[in-house]
């Protein structure tokens, strides 16, 4: 029985470790039958990504830094030139300064701010358009992002990071407006805590594990493999009537009042 995704290539941005979200978006679509390419920033990452890579079948590795046009526009260039065009892309990509997650919001300086936003939430906007281009050949696609909570709701010691996922969020809805007549899907997944390299670095993020899986409707803590599977979902053909949706994959904490 043919996959999901049988036949599609997709881009995943964002992996660092085995650990990553992104790592797990790129097993689930692997296991439907997709085509990779994988990005990696700066050659402390390399290493890692060409190793985890090459575990899956037929997948590439590309050089890109998302706020670098030059890299971006050579990563389009490539998958265009290998496979002439593309189905979906994942961008997992998000980053903050220490400082500005350690101390009160109000600390926040300007340069941190425009890191974390221009990072976190505009990379996304430069991607799409370059792999517009690249799904219209296809004749539609689907782009994915990640998000969380603390974009919608305040989540002590998120700071910034929070005000730049609520810009993501609005993004995927603006854009989702933009390509739908191009037949091109943009949603959001919004996971619950899952113990990665770059939610360590959040302030408290243990205590955040222990309340998320003592308060959910489902008691217990988000897996990876959870969010991997929901992004193959909106991938892939079954899910061709959802944009613009940020679909939450955390045991059905989001629904708590308290």
């Amino acid at each position: 029985m043919a996959g999901l995704l049988e036949g599609k290539k997709g881009l995943i941005l964002g992996v660092a470790n085995k650990r990553s979200i992104a790592w797990s978006i790129a097993q689930s679509a692997s296991r439907e039958g997709a085509q990779l390419a994988f990005t990696y920033q700066g050659d402390r990452l390399k290493e890692n990504v060409e190793e985890l890579a090459s575990t899956l079948p037929g997948s590439i590795v590309l050089p890109c830094d998302a706020m670098q046009d030059d890299q971006v526009e050579s990563v389009f260039k490539k998958l265009d030139e290998t496979w002439g065009g593309l189905d979906f892309m994942a961008h997992c990509i998000a980053y903050a300064k220490a400082e500005d997650l350690a101390a009160d919001y109000l600390q926040t300086k300007k340069d941190g701010f425009d890191t974390a936003l221009g990072v976190s939430a505009y990379s996304l906007t430069a991607l799409s358009q370059r792999a517009v281009p690249l799904m219209e050949k296809r004749g539609g696609g689907s782009i994915l992002t990640l998000t969380y909570l603390g974009g919608q709701r305040v989540s002590p010691r998120y700071n910034v990071m929070g005000v730049a996922k609520a810009a993501l969020e609005q993004s995927v809805k603006y854009l989702a407006y933009d390509l739908g007549p191009k037949n091109i899907r943009v949603n959001a997944i919004s996971a619950g805590p899952i113990n990665t390299l770059a939610a360590r670095g959040i302030a408290g993020f243990q205590e955040m594990l222990k309340i998320n899986r003592e308060k959910s409707p489902l008691r217990r803590n988000t897996e990876p493999e959870e969010v991997g599977d929901t992004a193959a979902f909106l991938f892939s053909s079954w899910s061709r009537g959802i944009t613009g949706e940020i679909i939450f994959v955390d045991g059905g904490y989001n629904i708590l009042a308290v």
